[in-house]
């Protein structure tokens, strides 16, 4: 290292001052990078297959809500890669997704709590009703059978608006950068429907995760191309694609490593 020194600092003397300044500039700029601009500054190419091609389909499914109108197609290919194609009316989104920057699979139930209050209360209502008909007049009596029509529809709108809005999502986040990469919503039942096919992804990824880099930065740096790639195709906005960037610079900051790397890195 010294010998390197010594002939860096004789070519110098050997340049015009204007050069030597310039040189020492570089020098210095360089010495003070951080270390995380290496994940924007180092490029690699990485070929992700085409689904339109021959590749090895290891899982299908097709997942059709009629309520939402919308088609869904996974595929996973080639052991680390899922197959996305969606169809949402006249919309059709396609892009692939690398296995080894995502997550396990997140499961969420939403109940809609307000409109099954609503649709309990009113069958309950026929029964307060009964006891009511019993001590009323004749007159009430007579104008009770319109209320109960009217009764039995807003609770018939009220069991289809709390079926409607009861809904059950899988999501697929990325690693470090948490940035959501596929959303599957649909009713009740989609658990179901789902859980053979989420099992085969489950085991993907675990097996693509064995196929990451070795060390941590170099992964970091493989998400952030990933990242980079679904925003180029449009799977990714500009605002989500700046903030799961921020998210993973910080994994690779060395304030998130743990002490013991930490004293690795800087022996």
């Amino acid at each position: 290292m010294r010998t390197l020194v010594l002939l860096r600092d004789a070519v110098l003397r050997s340049q015009p001052r204007c050069v030597i300044r310039s040189a020492r500039k570089m020098y210095a700029s360089v010495a003070r990078m951080p270390t995380t601009e290496h994940i924007l500054l180092e490029s690699d190419f990485r070929q992700v297959p085409d689904p339109r091609d021959a590749r090895t389909v290891h899982a299908r499914i097709e997942f059709r809500s009629r309520l939402r109108r919308r088609i869904l197609q996974l595929e996973i290919i080639d052991y680390y890669y899922l197959s996305v194609r969606s169809h949402s009316r006249s919309i059709l989104i396609e892009y692939v997704l690398d296995l080894r920057f995502v997550d396990a699979p997140r499961r969420l139930r939403h109940i809609a709590w307000r409109w099954i209050t609503v649709s309990l209360l009113i069958a309950l209502a026929p029964g307060i009703a009964s006891r009511i008909d019993s001590s009323a007049t004749r007159s009430w009596q007579a104008d009770w059978l319109p209320v109960c029509v009217t009764l039995i529809v807003v609770w018939a709108f009220a069991t289809l608006v709390a079926v409607y809005r009861t809904t059950e999502t899988v999501s697929l986040f990325s690693t470090h950068g948490a940035a959501r990469l596929l959303e599957c919503t649909g009713g009740l039942g989609t658990f179901y429907v789902l859980r053979g096919f989420m099992k085969k992804l489950a085991a993907h990824i675990r097996l693509a995760s064995a196929a990451r880099r070795r060390t941590k930065a170099e992964h970091l740096r493989d998400e952030m191309r990933e990242h980079l790639r679904l925003k180029e195709i449009g799977v990714l906005s500009a605002g989500e694609y700046e903030t799961a960037k921020v998210r993973i610079l910080d994994h690779h900051s060395p304030a998130a490593q743990p002490p013991i790397a930490r004293a690795s890195t800087t022996l």
